[in-house]
């Protein structure tokens, strides 16, 4: 029962319900002309595709399995790449909350200080006139983690991933640093890696933040659409195509 109300669910809300509304709109249009119909019911099948589970995890875990977490740290300095913030929002000690793949990578890095006692370096300014800072929230959510503010750098002017590598190897090289270990969300460190070398860097990769299971199995639920996976689809759409344009 739970799962034949998911399945209603799937198609009388957004995005699924898009999908009947277009298949009927394709149906009705055969009638009269088949070629528009026809084109019609491909874009239907394209765009019911790009909401289900099945395609997002199979996108999604492609870029997640580029990089292993490795098992030993070598590097001078942990670098936390940001993923955006709002601004005004409550938090315990101020205002202002990381969006949850950036407070994940966060925890990574505050993690592999414990471990490590490396500095950590956050990289990410604000992006939008209506969002928060990335580099500032992450260093007092760090300190309130219990971090020494002067083992926590901050970049806080770049606004996308190619930013964030040229002004991160900049701060490093005022700070005597050349061996980041990069930490970002699974689906983003191969574009981040790509990124930093293109930057003159040689990282090492420590990817978090993951979306996919490993071993998963199917089941007929991700075949359903959902809001979720569309974005998933649209993230990890975006990072092949950022992979591409850092490979030009």
């Amino acid at each position: 029962m739970i799962y034949f109300i998911k399945f209603l669910y799937s198609f009388v809300l957004p995005p699924g319900l898009f999908v009947l509304l277009f298949t009927a709109a394709a149906i009705r249009i055969w009638r009269k002309n088949r070629r528009p119909a026809l084109m019609l019911l491909i874009i239907t099948v394209l765009l019911y595709l790009s909401m289900t589970p099945l395609t997002a995890e199979l996108l999604m875990g492609g870029l997640e399995r580029k990089y292993a977490q490795p098992s030993r740290i070598e590097g001078d300095v942990i670098v936390v790449l940001g993923g955006g913030a709002t601004s005004g929002t409550p938090d315990m000690d101020g205002e202002g909350n990381l969006y949850g793949a950036a407070a994940n990578r966060l925890l990574t890095a505050a993690r592999l200080y414990r471990e490590t006692g490396l500095p950590l370096l956050f990289t990410g300014g604000q992006v939008y006139t209506d969002s928060g800072n990335e580099a500032d929230i992450a260093k007092r959510q760090l300190i309130g983690l219990g971090i020494p503010a002067e083992d926590i750098l901050t970049e806080n002017q770049s606004l996308n991933t190619g930013q964030n590598a040229e002004f991160t190897a900049a701060l490093m090289k005022e700070h005597g640093l050349s061996r980041p270990v990069l930490v970002t969300s699974g689906f983003h460190i191969a574009r981040g890696m790509e990124e930093f070398r293109k930057s003159g860097l040689t990282p090492q990769a420590y990817p978090s933040d993951y979306t996919v299971s490993q071993g998963g199995s199917f089941y007929l639920s991700k075949l359903f659409p959902s809001p979720g996976a569309m974005q998933s689809t649209g993230i990890a759409m975006k990072e092949y195509l950022g992979l591409l344009a850092a490979g030009l």
